[in-house]
C-alpha cells in the first residue's frame, strides 16, 4: 500500500466507535478498509450502507468481465449482496471535467518540467 499508516483505518476497532447506521464512502483507496471488518459491521447492522468506489483487491477484478466465471474473491462477492452497498469499478474520476483536469495537469506538469520550474513538485 502507497501509504501503510492510512491502511485499514476502518477496520473492527474504528466501526465499534462509530454511531449505529453509520454510512462509508471510499472513493479515494481500497486499502484503507478492512473489507472482513467492513462485512461484519453491515452484518452486524453497525454500518448502514456503504458506496465504494474503490476495493482493496481491484486489480484483480475491476475493469474485466467476470460474468462467464465468476468472481472468486470470497469478500467482493459478499459486499455485493449487500442491498445497502454499491461497488462501482473505480470510475468516480471519469467525468467530462476531471478527464480534462487530469489532462491538463499532465501537461502542465510536462511544460513546466521542460522548462525547469516544477510546478507541482512533491518535496519529502
Amino acid at each position: 500500500d502507497r501509504s501503510p499508516e492510512t491502511r485499514h483505518i476502518i477496520n473492527t476497532e474504528s466501526i465499534s466507535t462509530m454511531k449505529d447506521g453509520a454510512l462509508i464512502v471510499n472513493t479515494g483507496r481500497g486499502g484503507l478498509i478492512e473489507t472482513k471488518s467492513l462485512i461484519t459491521g453491515l452484518k452486524q447492522k453497525k454500518i448502514g450502507g456503504a458506496a465504494l468506489d474503490v476495493y482493496e483487491e481491484e486489480e484483480n477484478y475491476f475493469f474485466s468481465d467476470f460474468s462467464n466465471e465468476g468472481i472468486d474473491d470470497d469478500d467482493l462477492s459478499r459486499l455485493v449482496t449487500f442491498p445497502n452497498v454499491i461497488v462501482s469499478s473505480h470510475q468516480a474520476y471519469l467525468t467530462d471535467t476531471s478527464l480534462m483536469e487530469i489532462s491538463s495537469t499532465t501537461l502542465d506538469n510536462i511544460l513546466s518540467w521542460k522548462s525547469g520550474c516544477l510546478i507541482n513538485q512533491v518535496k519529502r
